[in-house]
């Protein structure tokens, strides 16, 4: 009975240790090199049975514009918090108190690429978890540059379209580095539910949603720390 328990404690502890082994060289390696395709995109994949629409697209080469509008958009404290906006989760828990159920999810972009990069979709304490967990070590690791870098090229942006540069060409037919101030507000706009609502031509939330996310990027555009983040 000693020996099997011995036994099984080292291959839980060897087991622990070839997963920690396989994080660690994963987020060396996407820490330089292009992500062609993530837990999220896998998932989607078999569930709609539909090629995904996915091209990696180098972070210069992606219009300064929807950098500026993904931050507006999904996490203005992006370069102020290490991972986790605790003003964010509070307002988000005082929206859901107040309408009693879950309006505001308060997710930063580190959590959302976490999440969509490592993990799988869906609402369940082990999955939140583990995104705990890779938030806090793609914030060590990779920086916040690179987090955004992966953000943009990753994120679901339409039915089965992943990151700017698949989007871009899906709803104006051009590179993500020729994007306008209002076409990358409007793809912004439609984060939240990119499966419900339409870009080009906007629906009448999206055209309300983008024009509020436009006056954000006004805001925070001139910002220092900003600017030093985002590398420009």
């Amino acid at each position: 009975m000693k020996a099997f328990i011995v036994r099984t404690l080292l291959i839980i502890v060897s087991v622990l240790i070839i997963i920690q082994l396989w994080i660690f060289s994963s987020l060396v390696y996407w820490r330089t090199n292009p992500v062609e395709n993530t837990m999220f995109m896998r998932w989607t994949y078999l569930s709609d049975f539909k090629p995904i629409q996915h091209e990696w697209q180098a972070y210069d080469d992606i219009s300064d514009h929807f950098k500026h509008a993904i931050i507006a958009a999904e996490d203005a404290r992006f370069i102020d918090h290490h991972g986790f906006d605790w003003t964010g989760i509070e307002d988000a828990l005082q929206k859901n108190m107040k309408k009693d159920k879950v309006v505001a999810g308060g997710s930063t972009i580190s959590q959302q690429v976490a999440k969509n990069v490592f993990l799988w979709q869906g609402r369940s304490w082990l999955r939140k978890g583990l995104e705990v967990y890779f938030t806090f070590v793609i914030e060590k690791v990779w920086g916040k540059q690179r987090i955004l870098e992966m953000y943009l090229n990753t994120s679901e942006m339409g039915i089965g379209v992943f990151g700017i540069e698949a989007a871009s060409e899906y709803y104006f037919n051009k590179p993500a580095k020729d994007l306008t101030k209002n076409e990358a507000a409007r793809i912004a706009a439609a984060l939240p539910l990119p499966r419900k609502y339409n870009v080009n031509p906007p629906s009448s939330f999206i055209s309300r949603r983008a024009s509020h996310i436009e006056r954000q990027m006004r805001n925070i555009q001139g910002s220092a720390d900003l600017e030093k983040v985002l590398g420009e």
